[in-house]
């Protein structure tokens, strides 16, 4: 059987569309990575520490260890000889008792028969002092952030060997990709991955009705996504299966690019079927895909950066009408809006939507806009 689709869509508005996937959708459950794995990771919830760090003294640089007092005055014209044995430390050897500076070799001569230190030290030198880098109740990570290499050095610092993060799992359903869908479908997954999402799977589905509503239901994951088969056209019956297993809950998103996106749940998990296309798909992905990922790994989103528009965009009420952006002396230059050719998406270093009740912005107007590279999820 074959289901075509109404050339002639009922759009949901983006907004609507949203609140369908993500009504009663919560942060799955967190996992522990080694640190090793974590770097990248959305962070879950972790617990503060429980003892401040270093839990002593601690030499930073190579040296001797001393009692600053006792080098008061100390100069090449009027050296100190320190009282007691020269004790060398290492980084992050705990000082001795009694001692709070640390003194480099160049500054101890050891060729008379007497040691002589011809330099002044204050307290505080060439160590961290007890509970100085890691308070008592401080949270190694910040849950809901990309884990970064700097919260690595942290963990580990701190003792810990694995961290909390949360992976949704995303299984991907490429629908007839000898059309065209497959460059589309890795497309998505690049982007997935970036925003956070293992990429459980990726299954090539045929174009068929019973296919495709086979795939759907025998994946086990947090979001299910597809490409490809959205259209009008008589062998684009994706949204005719996700129909049939009484999955759709719309097709048609009032927003451009990605008109003919079509939207489900089975049962909890999302499902969102993105047109093969690839501008298409990475609209869909930036307005639907990724705030249903950031929802089930708890990310925050990262703030968007504000600059004023080097010349006006125009959109047509009703819909909503992505932009490729480029940042031109402090402005951001529009360079494609309801289509993105693929030089302009080579080009484009954000992107913004403009609300279905907006005619657009005239130039000088701030706008906020986010990154368009999937090269990174922080």
């Amino acid at each position: 059987m074959i289901i075509v689709p109404s050339p002639a869509l009922e759009l949901t508005p983006v907004e609507a569309a949203l609140a369908l996937l993500t009504e009663g959708l919560h942060p799955i459950a967190a996992t522990r990575l080694k640190l090793s794995e974590a770097l990248g990771w959305v962070a879950a919830e972790a617990a503060p520490l429980a003892a401040s760090l270093p839990a002593a003294d601690t030499a930073t640089i190579d040296g001797f260890a001393f009692a600053a007092a006792d080098l008061l005055g100390a100069s090449p014209y009027s050296p100190v000889v320190p009282a007691g044995p020269l004790r060398w430390v290492e980084p992050g050897d705990p000082l001795p008792d009694g001692c709070d500076c640390v003194v480099e070799a160049g500054f101890v001569d050891r060729t008379g028969p007497l040691v002589e230190i011809a330099g002044e030290v204050v307290s505080g030198h060439g160590m961290s002092r007890r509970g100085e880098d890691l308070p008592a109740g401080f949270l190694p990570i910040t849950a809901g952030r990309p884990i970064s290499t700097l919260d690595i050095l942290v963990a580990r610092q701190a003792g810990l060997t694995d961290l909390p993060v949360r992976r949704p799992k995303l299984h991907l359903l490429n629908v007839g990709g000898d059309t065209g869908s497959a460059a589309s479908a890795e497309l998505v997954a690049d982007f997935a991955r970036a925003a956070g999402a293992r990429v459980a799977a990726m299954t090539a589905v045929a174009r068929d009705v019973a296919a495709i509503g086979d795939a759907v239901e025998a994946a086990d994951d947090d979001i299910i996504v597809m490409v490809g088969g959205t259209g009008a056209g008589a062998g684009d019956v994706t949204t005719g299966a996700l129909a049939a297993s009484g999955i759709l809950l719309a097709h048609g998103i009032a927003q451009a690019p990605g008109t003919t996106t079509a939207i489900g749940r089975r049962g909890p998990v999302p499902v969102i079927a993105l047109p093969g296309s690839p501008d298409q798909a990475l609209a869909a992905f930036w307005t639907l895909v990724r705030p249903v990922i950031d929802r089930l790994s708890g990310r925050a989103r990262p703030p968007a950066r504000i600059l004023p528009l080097a010349r006006k965009i125009a959109s047509a009420v009703g819909v909503t009408e992505l932009v490729l952006l480029r940042e031109a002396k402090e402005t951001w230059l529009p360079l494609a809006i309801g289509r993105f050719p693929l030089h302009r998406l080579a080009e484009a270093e954000a992107w913004l939507a403009v609300p279905g009740d907006s005619e657009g912005h005239a130039a000088g107007t701030p706008v906020a806009a986010f990154p368009v590279s999937a090269t990174s999820i922080a």
